[in-house]
């Protein structure tokens, strides 16, 4: 059966990404999916809702001619299923949204798993820059990607001697996966000059998104590392346990943080936030779909707020930071986070292949979308290399020094 998933997405995904792009030319990818199936000469779309002026059917003919040129002349074979793949890949592609995209059966089944934060890589999560590089948005904390010293901003130039230039996110990331306990070459460059060969061992990665604990005394930490199924169960036992020792204050650390699930945002949000506060609004165009308010749950109130935010925090995470911020329940330190202000919805599609679609923009409670900007800390506190090869955190150290003194 097909139809739309109830759950919306707004992450970048781990070893993926969730900000994946499809780099390959729309006219490549189409000469690769069509043909074979569609003799009449027209792509029938029906079924969908017309809100673009788009028409009911397509008219590839002239693509068709590409086709058979290219199936006549290429010098090897091709499959009907690489065919027919490269035709809903190119569709989803044409839209030239770096979120919007095709999954194949097997292509959807890693996106879920890792989106459960169940995977076999090197625990990293990639984007591309602004030059189409591929780029590492986020090493998970204690995955291997981390261990053998991956950072934030570092670009992938090849995967076991290929080179990433042209490719998607998509295929770089089938090319890192791998079994556990398998090796994967990389070559990374940072800083823009600075160029380190890299042997990691895969493994299997399945991590808590909360983790917490209480420092210096009587201020509660909690990270979150993503928002996934655990979250909210894991963050409200977060809050007991703060609750249940007198903390007088929360950091909230969603550094490196890509997001995740729209309701697990808004579920650790409603900690802080009555009933009446808003989280976020979704709008397409100047049409306002929905608005998300908090669930009052209230847990921490009371307590005076830090959360630490820095380039890898993006999508839920960004959404949560606004809420408490604008909401005026935290005070926001590190650095300018990535700036993902769009969501995403999953469609099943017949065979296990899904849609992943972006349906519309959001709004911070002030009524900013922060796509492409992200959000200014109230304190710019950075993380120098210094630090991290000395273990310093600053921009913790900034958030106990503001806490210490409510």
């Amino acid at each position: 059966m097909q139809g739309k998933t109830k759950i919306k997405y707004l992450r970048e995904i781990i070893l993926k990404n969730y900000i994946k792009y499809i780099s390959i030319s729309l006219v490549l990818i189409l000469v690769f999916g069509l043909g074979v199936s569609y003799g009449s000469g027209r792509l029938n779309v029906s079924g969908s809702k017309n809100k673009t002026g788009l028409p009911n059917n397509l008219d590839y003919n002239s693509v068709n001619e590409v086709y058979q040129a290219l199936k006549n002349n290429y010098y090897q074979p091709l499959t009907e299923n690489q065919i027919l793949d490269g035709i809903k890949h190119g569709i989803a592609s044409s839209t030239n949204d770096p979120y919007t995209e095709y999954f194949t059966p097997k292509e959807a089944s890693s996106f879920n798993s890792q989106l459960n934060q169940s995977i076999i890589g090197i625990g990293a999560e990639l984007g591309k820059d602004s030059n189409g590089n591929i780029q590492v948005i986020a090493p998970i904390d204690g995955a291997p990607a981390s261990k053998a010293g991956i950072l934030a901003k570092d670009l992938i130039v090849s995967v076991d001697g290929i080179s990433t230039n042209g490719q998607s996110i998509d295929k770089v990331v089938s090319e890192i996966h791998g079994k556990a306990g398998t090796k994967v070459n990389l070559v990374i460059v940072r800083g823009g000059n600075q160029t380190i060969n890299l042997t990691i061992v895969r493994d299997t990665i399945s991590i808590p998104s909360v983790t917490y604990k209480i420092l210096d005394g009587n201020i509660g930490y909690m990270q979150i590392s993503v928002f996934g199924d655990d979250t909210a169960n894991l963050a409200n036992k977060a809050a007991k346990y703060f609750i249940s020792n007198n903390v007088k204050s929360v950091v909230v650390d969603l550094r490196d943080n890509p997001g995740g699930l729209l309701d697990g945002a808004v579920s650790v949000a409603s900690m802080w936030l009555p009933s009446s506060d808003m989280v976020l609004q979704e709008k397409r165009g100047t049409q306002v779909l929905d608005t998300y308010y908090s669930t009052g749950d209230l847990t921490l109130n009371n307590l005076p707020t830090a959360v630490l935010i820095n380039g890898g925090s993006a999508s839920a995470s960004e959404i949560l930071t606004g809420a408490l911020h604008d909401n005026s329940k935290a005070y926001v330190i590190g650095e300018q986070s990535y700036g993902k202000g769009v969501v995403q919805q999953l469609i099943n599609l017949s065979g296990g292949a899904q849609l992943k679609v972006t349906v519309a923009s959001w709004f911070r409670p002030n009524g900013q979308n922060i796509n492409k900007k992200g959000i200014t800390p109230d304190q710019i506190v950075n993380m120098s290399q210094t630090d991290i090869t000395n273990g310093n955190d600053p921009q913790l150290d900034a958030a106990l020094k503001y806490l210490n003194t409510k």
